[in-house]
């Protein structure tokens, strides 16, 4: 796997959890130890035993693993593995990008963008490595999903050292939230060269008619040892960086769909993904801005060309 953070700078990496599941996912032998794993009643009794208390002692181990810092996180004596794992993390340590119309990041995440084109059928869908989405499938409603036609995908992997907190990207009036029942494949590459993962697994979302990206789509996905998703609200108003939800133990993903003309996304993140890397992403980082009139749009243009150095360094 391909990252790249924000200065430009691309790390690759296949660690051993990375093997184990190519092995799984790719094998005959491996394939079928999935189809079990993979059900909704493993990863509930995943959850179940990460909320003991005696899985406290995995904390320790982990966080020098994963080289995470503590100090960044509101300090608090944790019940179990779980407890940990859904941390807070410190005022200030997550500080909102950007002024008026600017687009922030909803998480911590490994981010790939991608236009939301016509398919086959007239059904608007994307690509994400070699596998085709329609927008249909992904929510079950084909009126739904003809809004985002001509729009973009924002797809964030969360990884089981990010931070599992997710907030809204602007303010506005959020809807109720929508749930499809499914399985839970890792969010893993490996898997997503071999399955549909993100038609397939459990998922939960809602619409966000926000103030300055026309409608929102927000999805979470829950993946491989996540056995719940927990929003916070139900149809209300919301504000931008305000917390929506959290995650559970594992990895999982976040969506969002934008409507045609609702964003321009930061070019250093279309280039990446068109690269084959995931952009390395922050909650609150600025990813892009709202649709400006002509004008407004060439002013910033030649202001950012002046500034430019991020992407891939050739």
């Amino acid at each position: 796997m391909k990252y790249i953070d924000r200065d430009g700078n691309m790390t690759e990496e296949k660690n051993g959890q990375d093997r184990l599941l190519e092995w799984l996912y790719t094998h005959r032998s491996g394939r079928l130890l999935i189809g079990l794993l993979v059900r909704p009643g493993i990863s509930k009794a995943g959850g179940w035993l990460l909320d003991r208390r005696w899985s406290t002692c995995l904390i320790a181990p982990f966080v020098k693993k994963s080289g995470i810092d503590l100090s960044s996180y509101v300090d608090k004596k944790y019940k179990s593995y779980n407890d940990f794992f859904t941390r807070e993390i410190k005022p200030g340590f997550r500080p909102l990008e950007g002024g008026e119309g600017a687009l922030i990041s909803p998480c911590d995440g490994k981010l790939s963008v991608y236009p939301i084109t016509e398919k086959v059928g007239e059904e608007s869908g994307f690509c994400i490595k070699n596998t085709e989405y329609t927008v249909k499938s992904l929510l079950r409603s084909s009126s739904l999903a003809k809004r985002y036609l001509g729009g973009w995908a924002c797809v964030f992997r969360l990884t089981v050292d990010d931070y599992h907190r997710y907030c809204y990207v602007d303010d506005g009036e959020k809807s109720e939230n929508y749930r499809i029942n499914g399985i839970f494949h890792t969010v893993n590459p490996a898997a997503g060269d071999v399955y549909p993962i993100y038609k397939e697994n459990t998922r939960e979302y809602s619409l966000l008619k926000s103030r300055h990206f026309k409608t929102v789509l927000m999805m979470e996905v829950g993946a491989l040892m996540v056995g719940r998703i927990t929003n916070y609200h139900e149809a209300c108003q919301v504000k931008r960086g305000e917390a929506k939800g959290r995650f559970e133990f594992g990895g999982s993903t976040v969506v969002l769909l934008f409507q045609k003309d609702a964003v321009e996304l930061e070019e250093r993140l279309v280039r990446n993904t068109q690269a084959g890397c995931e952009t390395i992403i922050k909650m609150g980082e600025r990813i892009g801005r709202e649709v400006a009139p002509r004008n407004e749009r060439q002013e910033v243009s030649e202001k950012e060309g002046r500034g430019a150095g991020n992407g891939i360094r050739q």
